[in-house]
C-alpha cells in the first residue's frame, strides 16, 4: 500500500504518454510539438463526440467551442479600427458576412491589389475573423498594399453543398464589381483568390466559375491554393494511404467532412474508404472524368511509389444520382474539363508531403499545366496538412512560417 501514491502518478503519466504519442516520419520538423497539437484536437474530438451521444450538442458545435478557446491562446487583435497601421471592418458582401482589411493610404492616385480569402476546416470549422488567418491576412494588406477580404460563409451542420461555394461566389462577384474595386481604389487587374485545405476547395471553384463567366467584366488575376482538397471520387491515393495516420488530417477525418459537406449518410464511411462509391458499374462516372483524377497518370513516379489503384466492379448502387455533389465541378474543381481549366489565371499551390490532400494538389497542378496555364507548385518534403496555420505560440512551426513567407512572397512578385 505504501507505493501506491507513487504508483498512481507512474501510471498515469504513461497513459498520458500513450495517449499523446504516435509514430511520425524523421523529415517532420518539431514532432513532439505537433504530436501535443494532435492530443489535443483527438481529445477535444472525444469530448465532443461524447456529448453529441448524451445528446448535450452536436458534435461540430462541442468542437468549435474547444477550438475558440485553443484560438484565445494564440495571438490576435481585437476586431475592428486600426492595428498596425491596417483598418478591419466587418461588413458585408452581397450579404455574405466578410472581414475587409484595408492598409495603411499610400497617397493619392495610387491603386492597391485586392485579395479575397476563404477560410479552411472541413467546410464545417473555422472563421477567418480568428487566430492566425487574422493575422495572416494583417500581414498580406500591410506588406502588399492589399485589400483584403475574408469570407465568413456558412458552415455545417446549419448547411450542406452547394451553400458555402454559393456564399462564396456571390461575395466574389459583388468584390469583383467595377463600383466595389473603385470604392476601395484595387486595381481590376491585380486581384487574387485565395484560401486553404477546404477554403482551398472553395477558392479553386470559384475561380472556375468566374473564369468561364463572360458577364463578369472583372475576373480574378490569379490564384493561391494551400494544400486544397478537389476530389471525393478515390480515397486510395497514395497520400491518403501513406499519410492516412499522420495529423492533424487524419484519412477517416477527411471522408468524414466531405460526406457531411455533401449530406452522405455517415454509416456509409467503410464503404468511401473502400471506393465503392465511385465503383466501374456507375455510368456516370465516364471514362473520362475518371481519367481526371486517374493519379496513376497524372502523378510523378516518386509520388505513386509502389501504391497501386483501387478499381471496384461493384459498389454502392445509385449512391451518385443520391449525391450528384460526388460529379459536381462546384464541389469537385478536379472534374472540370480542359476547356475551363485553361481559362483559369495562373496559380499557387502549396502542398504537404505529409498530407492526405497532397495528391489533390499535385493532380490540379498537372492538370492545369497541360491546359496551358503557368502554375507554381511549393511542396514541402517536410510538411503535414494544417502547417500554413501555426505561426504563433504556443504552436508555432518554423514549416509553417516558412510556408506563409513563401505564400507571401509569391503574391508579391505575381499580384
Amino acid at each position: 500500500m505504501k507505493l501506491l501514491p507513487l504508483l498512481v502518478p507512474v501510471l498515469l503519466t504513461l497513459a498520458l504518454a500513450y495517449y499523446i504519442y504516435i509514430p511520425l516520419p524523421d523529415a517532420i520538423e518539431q514532432p513532439w510539438r505537433l504530436m501535443m497539437l494532435d492530443a489535443g484536437f483527438r481529445a477535444a474530438t472525444h469530448l465532443a463526440r461524447l456529448k453529441h451521444w448524451l445528446g448535450f450538442d452536436h458534435y461540430i458545435n462541442s468542437i468549435k467551442q474547444s477550438t475558440e478557446g485553443f484560438e484565445s491562446l494564440m495571438r490576435s487583435d481585437s476586431a475592428g479600427g486600426v492595428v498596425t497601421g491596417v483598418k478591419v471592418s466587418d461588413i458585408t458582401f452581397a450579404g455574405i458576412p466578410v472581414r475587409v482589411y484595408e492598409p495603411p493610404a499610400r497617397g493619392e492616385g495610387h491603386l492597391r491589389k485586392g485579395l479575397m480569402y476563404f477560410h479552411g476546416g472541413g467546410w464545417a470549422l473555422g472563421s477567418g475573423k480568428k487566430g492566425t488567418y487574422d493575422t495572416i491576412n494583417r500581414m498580406v494588406s500591410d506588406e502588399l498594399n492589399t485589400i483584403v477580404v475574408s469570407v465568413e460563409y456558412r458552415l455545417y451542420p446549419e448547411v450542406e453543398f452547394p451553400v458555402p461555394y454559393l456564399d462564396c461566389l456571390a461575395a466574389a462577384k459583388h468584390f469583383l464589381s467595377p463600383e466595389v474595386l473603385a470604392n476601395y481604389a484595387i486595381d481590376p487587374e491585380r486581384v487574387a483568390v485565395a484560401g486553404d485545405s477546404a477554403g482551398g476547395n472553395l477558392a479553386a471553384a470559384v475561380s472556375q466559375e468566374i473564369s468561364s463567366d463572360n458577364s463578369m467584366s472583372v475576373k480574378f488575376s490569379v490564384q493561391a491554393l494551400i494544400y486544397p482538397v478537389l476530389q471525393a471520387l478515390d480515397f486510395n491515393t497514395p497520400s491518403y494511404l501513406q499519410n492516412q495516420n499522420i495529423p492533424i488530417l487524419y484519412r477517416t477525418l477527411m471522408v468524414r467532412f466531405w460526406m457531411q459537406y455533401l449530406g452522405l449518410d455517415l454509416s456509409l464511411l467503410p464503404q468511401l474508404l473502400a471506393n465503392n462509391h465511385s465503383a466501374l458499374q456507375h455510368s456516370a462516372l465516364t471514362p473520362e472524368l475518371r481519367s481526371r483524377v486517374d493519379w496513376n497518370v497524372l502523378l510523378h513516379q516518386k509520388y505513386k511509389k509502389s501504391y497501386k489503384p483501387l478499381i471496384v466492379e461493384k459498389g454502392l448502387q445509385g449512391v451518385l444520382k443520391e449525391v450528384p455533389g460526388l460529379l459536381d465541378v462546384r464541389a469537385a474543381p478536379l472534374l472540370a474539363d480542359t476547356e475551363v481549366l485553361a481559362k483559369c489565371p495562373r496559380a499557387y499551390i502549396l502542398t504537404c508531403e505529409y498530407d492526405v490532400l497532397r495528391d489533390d494538389g499535385l493532380m490540379y497542378v498537372r492538370r492545369l499545366q497541360d491546359a496551358g496555364v503557368a502554375v507554381t507548385n511549393d511542396h514541402y518534403e517536410g510538411g503535414f496538412h494544417g502547417c500554413f496555420s501555426f505561426i504563433e505560440w504556443p504552436f508555432e512551426f518554423d514549416i509553417g512560417k516558412r510556408a506563409v513567407r513563401s505564400y507571401i512572397n509569391w503574391l508579391q512578385k505575381n499580384l
